[in-house]
This record gives C-alpha cells, structure tokens and sequence, in this order.
C-alpha cells in the first residue's frame, strides 16, 4: 500500500485478509473482513470494540478463524501455530505490551535476538537510546513509554518480513509517541519489512501509510487515502467518533454529484493543512523530502462551526421488535435453489421471512443468517461445527441449531427442505419449538420410519416423491405445496390465535389396559382441569414431557408408566433415560403408578427375540404381541423408577395396586402372577428413600377398579385442589 518512492515488488501480497470471520460464543467480531497489504505499511484503524485487536489475533493465530482465508506472501496461516506463524516471518506488537516483569530489558532482548540479521540488539539500543540507558532494569520497573519501545524491539530482533502492530502508540507520551512515528516512517521508506499498523491515533496512522483502512462494527468499511482522512474532519467523526459521542455508529452517506453542488454553498467546517517542508533539521548532506512524506507529516487544522450529516445509511434489525418471521431452513450449499424458492413463495405471500444457512461447508450463501452464526452457539463455537470431517460437522451443526432456535423470539413457523442429513439438521431444533408453531420438513426420508425426526413434536413431514435435488416438475410441485401449507398455517394462526383454556391442563398416561382407570380418573376432574391423556406409545410420555417442559402442563397422573418396560428391555415403545426429567426438572407435584409394567411390546409374533420365545405372550392383535414381566425384570424396573422418583424434589404419591398393573394382570388374567408384582413394590419400596411429601402408596384394588382411581384423584387434589396452581396464576 504504500509506493516506497515508486518501487514494487512483484509476487504476492505481503498480506491478504479475505472473507474472515471470526466469533466469541455467539458474537460475530470479524464479519467477512477482506484486506490487502501489497507492501508498505498499511493502517487499520477504529474505535474501541471494532475488532481490531481480534483482527491482529486471528492473523498470528491466537483466536479460531470460523471462515475466510489469511495469506502471508501467498501461504496459507490458517491451522498454523502462533509459533508457526512467527516462525515464517511474522513479528508481533501485541496489545498491552506482555512482558516479563522480572526479566530485564537486556535479557528481554536476548530471549529472542537472531544473529545475522538486519535489526540486532546494538541497533535497537542505536534506535531507542532510552532502552540502552534502561537495559539492567527489569520490565515491572520501565515506564509505559520505555515498556512499549522494548515490545516494538522484541518483534525488530526477529527481522520479520511483516510486523503486525497492535494500539504501538497507546497510553504513550507525545514524545514517545513522535519517536514511535518516526520509526515506522525510517521502516517505511527503508523498505526492510512491511508493517500492518492498527492504531486509534488518526494522525499517526495517516503519518506512516498511504492508505487507511477503516474498521466499524468488525468490518472493513471503507479504504481511504491517508491525506483525505486527515484532511477530513467529518469522516473521522463519523465514522472514528473523533469529536462525537462513541456509540454513534453512523456511516458515511454516500453523496451524489448534486448533493454535493447543493451543500457547497453551506457554512461549515474548514480544513486547513499546516505543512513543514522540513520535517527535521537538514544539512548539507540532507536529501530532499519526498512529496509523499510531506503530505502525511502536515497537520490539519479545522475551523468554522460543525456540521451534521442529515442523511443516514439505513440500518435495519434482522427482525422488527415485536416481528413474527417465518424461517426457511436447511444447507444452502447443496439445497440454495429449493429453499429459495420455497422463501420467495412465503415472502409473496407477505409473510416476513428469513432464510438460515445451516451447510458445513464454511462458504458464503447470502442467506439473512448464515451458517457461521448459527455455528456460534456451538458450546465450542465455530470450531465444533466446521471440522472437515462431514459426520462431525453435521452435528455439531444440529446442536447449534438446537441452541440458536432455543434462543429465538418471534418465530411463527420453520419450513425445510433436504435429504436425510438435512432432515436430521433440523428436526432437533423443530422439536424444541412449542406445539402449535407451524413445522414442516420436505424430505427424502418422509415415507419410511420418521419417529427419530418427528418425536413428540407436531412436525409435518411431507415426502418429496423425487429427490431434493434442483428445481424440476416434480419439485417444483411438492416444494410449492409445502411453502403454500406453511404460508395457509401461519396465515391461520395470526387471523385466529390458538384457544386458550379457561382450565389449567393436566397430563395423564394411558394404554389400551390402563384405559377405565384414566376414564375415572378424567371424569372425576374434566370439570375443574383440561384433561390431556397421552397413550404410552414412547413418543406420548416423551411428548407429555415436552409440554411439562414447555409450561404447558401444570399437573401430572402418571399413572401408565409402561413405557419403561420398552426401554429396558427391548420392546417398540420405548421411553428414553430422561423418563421423568421434565418433571424433575420443574419441581412439579407427581402423581404416578405402575400402569402396565407388566408387560413388554413387540410388533408381530415373528418379531419377538429369539432369547424371548419360552416367555409367557399375549397377543393384543396381529400387530402387537405382548410379553409379561419377569419377578427379575419387574425388580430392575422398580429400581430404575426408584431412583428417578428420589431426584423429584417437589411432593410424590405413587400408587401401588396389589390387585394388579393392568387389565391383563389380576386374577383368571393372562398375566396375572403375584411374585412378579412383589418383586416390583418391594424394589420400589427398598430404594425409593420415603418421607412426608415423597410417598408410596399399596392400595388392596386393582389399577383399574373405582377405588384405586377416586383414591388417585384425592391425592391430585390434595396437590391442586380444583383452582389453577398458584403459580400459574401469578405467571398470568
């Protein structure tokens, strides 16, 4: 960048900065930075907060690039080691000095000086002479001043080819702070290293390049010749906040030719440039002054009143508080026609939308939120999603996604479209949505198993009859289709908000022969309760636990708890190991039973494992074959169920029925067998550790008969009477 009395060096850039993002957690600091130092000495400067710093850090290798390429003489430096990369020829002036404050100066410079090369200690000593009069003193005893000379040395004494200088100016004397200028000013035109300057003092950074890059909100705004910001008082105050109030980030309005002839009439500010047509003495011997350097060594002086600028770039928010949006989902590196076409048919239909770039490929789609910010709320950032390894990528993808749609306000509906990664991408996050919230999914896998995708949530899995995989009549067909359902859903629920009940809602589990009892119990509370019965099917638990979760549920009757059968022993509705979480989780009253752990589900008989084909077996219908509970198998389970219901803070009753778990399970019953039900009570009632609000209950009856349910529904109303739980009051 700067033309060294006309000389160029041919080869590539001494540095190049392109598309460079980088994030802390979930804040994006480097937004697809691109710089360019041919050679010479560039500056970079900006107000605090900009990314200047994280900018010097990702070069030398400090902080994770998320994206974007850094090249020094036209090698890569992303991957290396900060040893590395100083290694290759690369000094670094950090921030804040970080030196040893034990070491002294001489033994600083000792630590790295390298024999043969252009800069040795006895020239850093020629070149900062305070340094020489300081060298048996230790770091902690140095002034600010003598501290920054000394970090400026340490990098020379490494005869780098590029030396990256963080803030060398700040906290210094204005002595010090010429003696810094001039350094730079003798590297310059010496030509022996190129130097990357990031600085907040604008005369000094205008002083030692030909060219400024200005830095705002972790970008590289704009490119500005070193004598026109100087010259230019109201671009240094708007865009460096010189003069202003720091947290006005407005940028530079672009001006047309007749702005301009309109304002030239206007009072003003006035700049003036103050020349010194000798910088330093001269002598006989002195050279001419370049015109270059004149230029940058003249300092301006404004007068006249200030001015503001009336025209403001338009700085718009992803959403509008308070905004709904529709979401369009999925990998834009392999699926940007389908889902773009499906974002363009929900945004002709006025809905406002925005289309998120879940891909792992680490390239730039143009989406509204790309993929970099969504791998930011990775718990290891960036790094966690963009491995290189495409299974690895892909969930930590999932999980990102997961945790950025967990953080979102305003969504009122997720459409996608993709193959069975896509589909596995966004399932996660859908599922983490409220039930209600519009969710559809166009999908390769939509016509085989989709329980792994769909799980207890309302998710509308739509097949896409051909592959997703470019527009064409089919697809245009079904993608259509899904955008107009999203677009008809959304569309419904603004017209006509869902309905909310009057009643707080309860949950209760229930199978096929746990049946009369829930029917007991439900009639017995329907009038002060919105009843919510959810068959024990594996995803009904799991869903019944999403709303407890979600709030949506403020009291619970467990009383079908069948699916742990499934779970510990291989049936095909199971519960997952977080089988009563939601429940712990909210500290929420509990009311439970051991409703049909007396049997295991299989599909048809042919299905059933061959380690099972001695069992005792029912079959419910050709579909489903039922298998009774070993006494060994009973007491596991009450193990387990024991050890849940200790972790339950808030009040437990959970119900025995000596008279049997099911419909199936008493007397003249296929699965009647009184051993088994002992081995169950007697696990439950040796681990689960008893006191006044976590109790066990045997009751003489059956699960199903009157008795056992009026005793169930005195227990719940003991908890919630027949008003809304307090504290859902108080959330109204």
């Amino acid at each position: 960048m700067n033309d060294r009395g006309n000389t160029s060096r041919a080869g590539p850039a001494a540095l190049e900065v392109r598309g460079l993002n980088v994030y802390y957690g979930a804040s994006h600091a480097l937004q697809g930075v691109d710089l360019r130092l041919e050679q010479g000495v560039l500056s970079v400067v900006g107000r605090n907060g900009m990314g200047k710093t994280t900018l010097c850090m990702a070069i030398m290798g400090l902080v994770p690039v998320a994206s974007g390429s850094i090249t020094f003489g036209g090698q890569s430096l992303l991957g290396k080691s900060p040893a590395d990369i100083a290694r290759l020829g690369i000094g670094y002036v950090p921030q804040g000095r970080r030196l040893w404050r034990s070491l002294t100066v001489d033994e600083h410079l000792k630590l790295v000086e390298q024999k043969g090369g252009a800069w040795s200690i006895e020239r850093i000593y020629t070149t900062f002479p305070r340094l020489a009069e300081r060298r048996r003193n230790g770091g902690a005893q140095l002034s600010g001043g003598e501290q920054q000379m000394l970090a400026i040395a340490r990098a020379l004494l490494a005869n780098p080819r590029l030396l990256v200088m963080d803030e060398p100016t700040e906290g210094l004397a204005p002595v010090i702070v010429s003696q810094v200028e001039d350094m730079l000013l003798r590297l310059s035109e010496e030509g022996e290293m190129d130097v990357l300057v990031i600085e907040q003092n604008i005369g000094v950074a205008c002083a030692v390049a030909d060219r400024v890059a200005i830095m705002v909100n972790g970008q590289i705004n704009r490119m500005v010749p070193a004598r026109e910001l100087a010259a230019d008082r109201d671009l240094q105050q708007r865009l460096l906040g010189v003069g202003r109030h720091a947290h006005d980030d407005t940028p530079e309005p672009a001006q047309t030719q007749d702005s301009e002839a309109s304002t030239s009439g206007m009072s003003g500010p006035k700049s003036t440039k103050i020349y010194m047509s000798n910088p330093k003495s001269p002598t006989r011997w002195s050279q001419p002054v370049p015109v270059a350097q004149l230029e940058r060594a003249a300092r301006v002086m404004t007068t006249g009143a200030p001015t503001s600028s009336s025209v403001q770039t338009e700085i718009r928010p992803l959403a509008a508080p308070g905004e709904q949006v529709v979401i369009v989902a999925g990998t834009l590196d392999t699926k940007s026609t389908e889902l773009r076409y499906m974002r363009d048919i929900v945004r002709a239909a006025g809905l406002p939308v925005r289309l998120v770039d879940l891909s792992t490929s680490g390239g730039h789609s143009g989406a509204e939120i790309p993929a970099h910010q969504i791998a930011a709320f990775h718990p290891r950032g960036a790094a966690g999603v963009f491995t290189g390894d495409r299974g690895t990528s892909v969930a930590g993808m999932t999980e990102a996604f997961l945790r950025w749609m967990n953080r979102q306000d305003g969504v009122m509906g997720v459409l996608s479209a993709g193959g069975s990664g896509g589909t596995a991408i966004v399932a996660p996050a859908m599922r983490s949505l409220p039930v209600g919230v519009p969710k559809l999914i166009v999908s390769t896998v939509a016509s085989g198993e989709v329980a792994q995708y769909v799980g207890p949530a309302d998710i509308t899995m739509m097949h896409s009859v051909a592959d997703v995989q470019g527009l064409n009549a089919i697809t245009e067909e079904v993608l259509s289709n899904a955008a107009q359902a999203m677009v008809g859903m959304v569309s419904a629920r603004r017209s006509k908000p869902a309905r909310k009940s009057t009643k707080p809602a309860i949950g209760l589990t229930m199978f096929g022969v746990t049946t009369p009892a829930v029917s007991q119990i439900t009639k017995a509370l329907r009038d002060d309760f919105d009843c919510l019965v959810f068959h024990a099917t594996g995803i009904g638990g799991q869903s019944m636990e999403k709303l407890i979760d979600n709030g949506k549920v403020e009291g619970v009757i467990d009383l079908t708890t069948t699916e742990i059968c499934d779970m510990m022993f291989g049936g095909v509705f199971p519960a997952t190991q977080d089988r009563f979480g939601a429940v712990i989780r909210r500290r929420m009253p509990y009311i439970g039973s051991v409703g049909a752990l007396d049997m295991v589900n299989f599909g048809a008989p042919d299905t059933v494992p061959e380690k099972y084909r001695d069992r005792t077996f029912y079959e419910h219908n050709p579909q489903v074959t039922l298998m009774r509970t070993t006494a060994d198998e009973c007491s596991r389970m009450g193990r387990w169920i024991g050890d849940r219901l200790n972790e339950m803070e808030a009040p437990v009753r959970f119900f025995l029925p000596e008279g049997g778990v099911s419909m199936l399970d008493k007397p003249g019953q296929p699965f009647d067998d009184a051993a088994a039900r002992h081995a169950l009570f007697t696990a439950l009632e040796d681990t689960v550790r008893q006191t006044s609000t976590r109790q066990l209950i045997r009751l003489p009856q059956n699960i199903n008969d009157p008795e056992f349910a009026t005793a169930v529904v005195s227990a719940f109303r003991e908890f919630h009477g027949g008003r809304p739980p307090k504290h859902k009051e108080a959330r109204r």
